[in-house]
């Protein structure tokens, strides 16, 4: 196996005459579809097989947010962007949909954030549920089920597991980066 084959440059798709924009400093996978008006954040990661679909209104990523695996993310056309903060996980298989994720927000996998919902600074959404459109976690709760509920809101220490995850993919991204000859 070639340990040094040439970086495969990420799809970047102009749509309409907007170019996505990607910080030097971000990950995107090359089999990432990124699509119109989309920007990503120093730091982020976006994984295999994602679609980031900025065509009708736009996407915009913070830093060190990591998008999972398989993730969908699409907006509403003309109506609502999707804006998702710093340092916010989305797990693998997600699908977010025309909404804020603030920063530190975690989106469980294969768990799904509809038009105008909105999750707070440090708000969690558990595995495979559906926040409903409009719907708000507020900071530091958790939400789960098909429509997703408040169970509870976290304690620090509770928190302080998912908030491991937003580093530990900035360096994994490093590590693919240069697995794949992009230094």
């Amino acid at each position: 196996m070639d340990t040094n084959q040439p970086l495969t440059l990420p799809p970047l798709y102009v749509f309409e005459g907007h170019r996505p924009v990607i910080h030097p400093g971000a990950f995107v996978a090359p089999t990432a579809a990124v699509i119109g008006q989309v920007t990503v954040g120093e730091g982020s990661n976006i994984w295999y097989h994602c679609v980031l679909r900025g065509d009708t209104n736009t996407i915009t990523i913070g830093a060190r947010t990591n998008i999972q695996d398989g993730t969908i993310i699409h907006v509403n056309a003309g109506r609502q962007c999707t804006t998702i903060g710093d340092d916010v996980t989305v797990g693998h298989a997600a699908i977010i949909h025309a909404c804020t994720l603030k920063d530190r927000a975690f989106v469980g996998m294969g768990a799904t954030v509809l038009d105008d919902a909105i999750i707070e600074e440090g708000g969690v959404l558990a595995a495979g549920s559906v926040l409903p459109p409009g719907k708000v976690i507020g900071a530091m709760e958790l939400w789960m089920g098909n429509p997703a509920k408040l169970v509870r809101v976290l304690t620090a220490e509770q928190r302080a597991g998912f908030d491991r995850t937003a580093p530990h993919y900035v360096e994994l991204a490093g590590r693919h980066r240069r697995s794949l000859g992009g230094g």
